[in-house]
């Protein structure tokens, strides 16, 4: 008792503000990860004159990295359940040759170019599923495999030509939120898009707050959660008045959109359901899940298969973008994905991560690659910083995790990691139960 109270009263207030975020390890990375982005946005304002954060170059920024930050969405399933996708960037490139063909030679409406695009996505992931899940062929050899046969694919599907997309079909990759309303100074969409998720962030810390007072589980102070909701607040508004005051006709992207929907649905299936919570147990102990009644054959092609869904998608916004779909589409995507989720604290060896700290991860790739092109650095040495960082962020993790002392963001925290027996059961992993035990649990673990 006596050992306790010193730690307690020395880190208690930092502590606090961890558990801003949630609480845990896991948490603690998406902590440090979000400061260093905010360092780096304020590095490149300062060191480009202002241009980082000008309306314009920030929806541009959007535009340009949705795609990769969906494919992010999606790897970090794959990588917590212990697998990895080398597929995406030519499953990408192989929807977006077929959607791009469907409309334009077959004719077919755009919508429902869109639900063919999805629906070969679902192909292609069962496909890889299947090999992966109930052949037992390792995700590395078989979306490796994948890579090669998709990429064939597409350049043989478009004879290595580029096909143009109807203007339509563009929005969903180039448009925007609409004009509407009297004149303000900024878009109206936009604005009325900020007050909800201002709103939304206010009324979510309550909820949360009442969740946990009713299962009786630990929760930061009051002024911690209204601190939250003020300085996320602040940063929504922020936002907002920069995306809605950039030149007339350009607002907040669609794309933004598909993209904050898919954070929402993603983020709630990873954490509040009992799917989410089997890929962890699956990513973190995959003999011991299946002894608790995972099915993780089940678990593995769902997750494949989902990750080839996101890739279809990810292409055919690229393709909307760009107005065409080519050869060099989906080049190295899934480099820039598998980045996003390592420097947004995701485990190497699987059962650790989230979809908050991949978004993360996959923007501070995207501020780095846009604030260098901005200071006219060459795109060799973009590439070789964006690898440096990536080993960076890595190394120093498991650097501290095989000292068996506190990590860098562990320090900040005021904690530390566990050793020995209490390091097999990492906080952020949720608990493997059965299908009967986790659906009488799941109140209780909406708020974990």
């Amino acid at each position: 008792m006596t050992t306790q109270k010193p730690a307690t009263k020395r880190s208690g207030g930092i502590r606090d503000l961890g558990m801003m975020f949630g609480g845990g390890q896991s948490t603690g990375r998406q902590f440090g990860i979000l400061g260093a982005l905010v360092v780096i946005v304020l590095l490149f304002q300062v060191l480009t004159g202002g241009k980082t954060l000008d309306p314009v170059n920030l929806i541009n920024l959007v535009n340009q990295n949705a795609y990769v930050l969906i494919l992010a969405i999606g790897m970090v399933m794959v990588i917590i359940a212990g697998h990895i996708d080398l597929s995406v960037g030519s499953v990408a490139a192989v929807v977006g040759i077929i959607v791009a063909t469907s409309m334009t030679e077959w004719e077919l409406p755009w919508p429902l170019a869109i639900l063919l695009g999805l629906l070969v996505g679902v192909v292609i992931g069962a496909w890889q599923g299947w090999w992966v899940a109930y052949v037992g062929v390792p995700a590395f050899i078989v979306t490796l495999a994948g890579m090669l046969i998709f990429r064939g694919l597409n350049q043989l599907i478009g004879n290595a030509n580029t096909i143009p997309v109807p203007d339509d079909f563009t929005f969903i990759g180039g448009g925007f939120l609409p004009e509407w309303g009297p004149d303000t100074g900024y878009n109206n969409s936009t604005l009325v898009l900020g007050l909800v998720v201002a709103v939304a962030i206010a009324l979510l810390e309550v909820r949360a707050r009442r969740n946990q007072a009713a299962t009786g589980a630990e929760k930061a102070p009051l002024w911690v959660s209204v601190f939250k909701v003020l300085v996320l607040g602040a940063v929504v508004i922020y936002a907002t008045l920069l995306f809605g005051g950039g030149r007339v006709g350009t607002s907040f992207p669609v794309s933004g959109i598909i993209l904050g929907a898919l954070i929402i649905l993603y983020s709630f299936v990873t954490r509040s359901t009992i799917f989410g919570r089997h890929i962890y147990a699956v990513g973190g102990n995959a003999h011991a899940a299946e002894l608790s009644g995972v099915k993780i054959k089940r678990v593995n092609f769902f997750v494949m298969m989902n990750m080839s869904v996101l890739a279809a998608l990810a292409g055919m916004i690229a393709v909307a973008r760009s107005v065409s779909s080519g050869p060099q589409d989906g080049l190295g995507w899934e480099l820039d994905a598998i980045a996003a989720v390592f420097i947004g604290g995701a485990a190497v060896s699987g059962g650790i991560g989230t979809v908050a700290g991949s978004i993360v991860g996959g923007l501070v790739i995207a501020v780095l690659n846009n604030g260098l092109q901005l200071l006219g650095v060459t795109s060799d040495k973009v590439q070789i910083i964006k690898g440096l960082v990536l080993l960076i962020a890595v190394g120093i993790d498991v650097y501290s995790h095989r000292r068996g002392g506190p990590s860098l963001i562990g320090r900040l925290l005021g904690g530390g990691r566990r050793t020995g027996a209490a390091a097999a059961a990492p906080a952020e992993q949720p608990a493997i139960v059965p299908d009967s035990e986790a659906a009488e649990d799941s109140s209780r673990s909406l708020t974990t």
